[in-house]
């Protein structure tokens, strides 16, 4: 009896051991989407009214639970029964991943017009506002959806070749926290001018010129985080290119592995969306 119970905790050790091991690397390789994720909430969360952004930001993570509740079972079952499905799954990620980078480079480069925010609260009414607020978060929600998708398909990725338990708990963890870590800064994010506002209502010259420093930093955040996200996205995308693609792995071993992924992703970057243009120009023709 003693020793079936020693045995049981040796597996558990055994299984927390590779748990760990395996959530390090998880985490590792979904670094980058989740810093894609961050800058896109970040932004989406903002340009509300400082009294609706926590609601709106809170909303928006009860969301991102309900997407990651739909896709961990599905993933699982993919994993289970067809595991190789996962690996063409991924791949078509990273092309997605690819084509999201090239159209936020295209659009910097190709300034879009700039629609008027929704939360002037002297030309909107209470309810127009109310409406307007559901909109967007149901557009972040999609948006968390796609990316959720991204992130719990490259966690999978690197747990395929171990057991189904170790796959789950694996996946569940970096779910988990890619939704609290994610929201969770996202959250100090957006209220960094309400501190800095706070700040400079204060006597102190040193509290006025941190408050001053928040205020003028926050919009600087946001967008470095897009920069730093959209670089993020061709490293990812790249990255799933040279490890799961066996010719460009080889075309691609000998450079350094940073350069290589830059190298893959950049190319996926362009020709998805060449081809996404050039389907879309065919599609606009043939309409008429």
């Amino acid at each position: 009896m003693a020793s079936g119970i020693f045995a049981l905790l040796d597996d558990i050790a055994a299984l927390m051991d590779d748990v760990v091991m395996m959530s390090k690397i998880a985490t590792k390789k979904t670094a980058g989407i989740l810093g894609d994720d961050l800058a896109v909430n970040a932004e989406k969360a903002s340009g509300f009214v400082s009294s609706r952004e926590i609601p709106v930001l809170w909303a928006i993570t009860k969301g991102s639970f309900l997407n990651k509740l739909i896709i961990l079972p599905f993933a699982f079952v993919l994993s289970y029964f067809v595991p190789w499905l996962i690996t063409v799954v991924l791949i078509l990620g990273a092309v997605y991943l690819a084509y999201e980078a090239a159209e936020k480079i295209y659009e910097y480069v190709v300034p879009h017009p700039k629609t008027v925010g929704t939360t002037d609260a002297i030309t909107l009414s209470q309810e127009e506002v109310l409406a307007q607020e559901k909109i967007k978060v149901k557009a972040a929600i999609v948006t968390d959806f796609i990316l959720s998708v991204e992130i719990v398909i490259i966690a999978l990725g690197t747990v395929l070749e171990k057991p189904i338990t170790t796959q789950i708990i694996v996946v569940c963890l970096i779910a988990f926290l890619a939704t609290v870590g994610v929201y969770g800064v996202v959250a100090a994010i957006v209220r960094m001018d309400d501190v800095g506002i706070v700040l400079t209502r204060r006597k102190s010259a040193i509290s006025k010129t941190i408050g001053n420093l928040l205020i003028r930093t926050l919009p600087l955040v946001i967008k470095g985080l897009a920069f730093v996200g959209t670089i993020a996205l061709v490293l990812v995308a790249g990255g799933i290119f040279m490890h799961n693609i066996e010719q460009v792995h080889h075309a691609l071993e000998g450079l350094p592995s940073v350069a290589g992924e830059f190298i893959a992703g950049t190319v996926g970057a362009i020709l998805s969306f060449l081809v996404v243009k050039g389907f879309t120009q065919l599609w606009k023709y043939i309409k008429k």
